[in-house]
């Protein structure tokens, strides 16, 4: 009897740590870090910047739409609850990061907040291009 007594904390330790491992293995990493989240919404954000300043170049919102509706689908297939993805696309610090992010991407490119055309060549490339951006854009 004390043998079997011996072996239940034994049993009772490798079972609570088998259980905690999937647990651990779970754990969601940030939406930033994953890129079929991230870099579409990226490609959103940056085709409607550049809406936003090209006044030949028009972002398809149905399509905007749709993709976003697509991402949060998927994030929800990922396991993440809507008050999570709500939460990452409100965030101040994601719209900071994101924005950085953004402006780092249009100054390598030649791009200038004083120089309206430039979102246009911009724009125009990457809708020759038919990038994830340039799918989200249209001339007008």
């Amino acid at each position: 009897m004390k043998h079997a007594q011996m072996k239940s904390p034994l049993i009772a330790t490798v079972v609570a740590t088998a259980l905690a491992l999937p647990m651990a293995a779970t754990a969601k990493p940030s939406l930033r870090k994953v890129a079929e989240i991230e870099e579409p919404l990226f490609a959103i954000a940056m085709a409607k910047e550049v809406a936003d300043h090209c006044d030949s170049l028009g972002a398809r919102i149905f399509k905007g739409i749709g993709e976003l509706r697509r991402l949060r689908a998927r994030a929800n297939e990922l396991g993440y609850a809507d008050k999570e993805i709500r939460a990452y696309v409100e965030s101040d610090v994601e719209k900071a990061r994101m924005r950085a992010r953004g402006e780092k991407l249009l100054s390598a490119r030649g791009v200038s907040y004083q120089k309206p055309e430039t979102f246009c060549a911009f724009g125009r490339a990457e809708i020759q291009k038919n990038s994830a951006i340039g799918v989200l854009l249209r001339a007008k």
